[in-house]
């Protein structure tokens, strides 16, 4: 599974560790078409791929099972013959297709309809698969000796929530923070994915979970998730804050990242106070995958708390532009991924893609919005 990474106000981290954050309760409220602010403005023309994608690991399912965790969304059963007809069927006009098979219905945090909104995107590194001239930094492989616990599988009260670690002597204990993992002091040095020639790229690709490394001798690497050392992230954000270096209305991850290639004495020592680390697998494909498990589509997957939405569900956003120079984002998205920071009912962090300009969206994006799910008639 991928978890996408990312900061909310710069403080909190979006998806690379479990965190401390309280949950409001999830209601949801019947709605007309009519509420949904901008709904029929939507070309959809980019929702189609990203649908597809839910809907052929939908199909696969067993149709008694319950379509994840929001109850309302009933079995897979129910949402087949959608898939099954948005495949094959193709429909010309989508805006009728939903209309006909699908009820809008608000999603509420303890009737607050408003919540955070921030972006994520596919990171760019330069790298080799061995060490030498620039690149000194490594990317590791996940280590065969880390256990990653979903104590929801355990405790109904605790799902959503994760711990990770080695077994010794039969008992799960800590493993190695990221200062004593990027100092060498534990004992897989040789699980090197990749070097890299940038140590704050090296620190950014963890927090996004995805990039591409353009290697050396020609060709790319994509790389993604494959684990994390149980830590939990804490936001060098807030730690530039803490120490008058960022104000809270200054930070995101463009302005992290300025003062941490610009203070290279002191950045080694900032990025150490977050003791989360994540270790990264090769991937194939075109995209970074989602927890889903399928491609993230750029502009239209988003990260929700999958333990209390379902993965393949339809969400119509009304969100705040994420940067002055661009408008609302009025549109229909997928949830299709989570993050450790990603928590409660009206919580949302959207995949930009990869490059320049899909960091551009997802850095200062922390954005105010509302959304509402699609479910099956019935």
């Amino acid at each position: 599974m991928r978890i996408v990474l990312f900061f909310i106000l710069g403080i909190l981290a979006a998806c690379a560790g479990p965190t401390e954050i309280s949950k409001s309760a999830l209601q949801i409220k019947p709605a007309n078409y009519t509420d949904l602010p901008g709904w029929g403005g939507d070309d959809f023309k980019t929702f189609i791929p990203a649908f597809n994608k839910s809907c052929e690991r939908i199909l696969k399912a067993d149709p008694a099972k319950p379509f994840g965790a929001l109850k309302q969304a009933g079995t897979y059963g129910d949402w087949q013959p959608i898939c099954r007809s948005f495949l094959q069927g193709r429909p010309q006009n989508l805006k009728a297709f939903f209309e006909a098979r699908f009820t809008p219905y608000q999603i509420l945090a303890d009737n607050e309809e408003t919540g955070l909104f921030t972006g994520y995107y596919e990171a760019s590194l330069k790298g080799a698969p061995a060490r030498g001239g620039p690149y000194q930094t490594p990317l590791y492989q996940r280590p065969d000796d880390l256990v990653m616990v979903q104590l929801g599988e355990f405790r109904e009260d605790l799902k959503g929530r994760r711990i990770a670690g080695r077994v010794v002597d039969g008992n799960l204990k800590p493993y190695e923070s990221r200062p004593q993992i990027v100092n060498g002091n534990w004992p897989h040095n040789d699980k090197v994915l990749v070097w890299v020639d940038n140590p704050v790229d090296a620190f950014f690709v963890q927090i996004q979970g995805s990039g591409v490394v353009e290697l050396a001798e020609g060709g790319i690497m994509r790389i993604g998730y494959a684990g994390q050392n149980g830590h939990v992230y804490y936001a060098v954000g807030r730690e530039l804050i803490k120490r008058g270096a960022l104000t809270k209305e200054n930070v995101s991850m463009q302005s992290i990242r300025e003062w941490l290639e610009t203070n290279p004495s002191e950045a080694d020592e900032i990025m150490n106070t977050n003791a989360s680390y994540v270790f990264f697998k090769q991937l194939e494909g075109t995209g970074p995958v989602g927890g889903e498990g399928v491609e993230l589509t750029a502009g239209r997957s988003l990260a929700v708390d999958h333990s209390l939405l379902s993965y393949g569900l339809p969400l119509w956003a009304d969100i705040e532009a994420p940067v002055p120079s661009a408008g609302k984002l009025q549109r229909l998205l997928v949830a299709q991924d989570t993050g450790g920071a990603i928590r409660g009912p009206v919580r949302g962090d959207v995949f930009w893609g990869y490059g320049s300009a899909a960091e551009a969206l997802a850095g200062p994006m922390k954005s105010k919005g509302r959304y509402w799910a699609l479910l099956p008639k019935h």
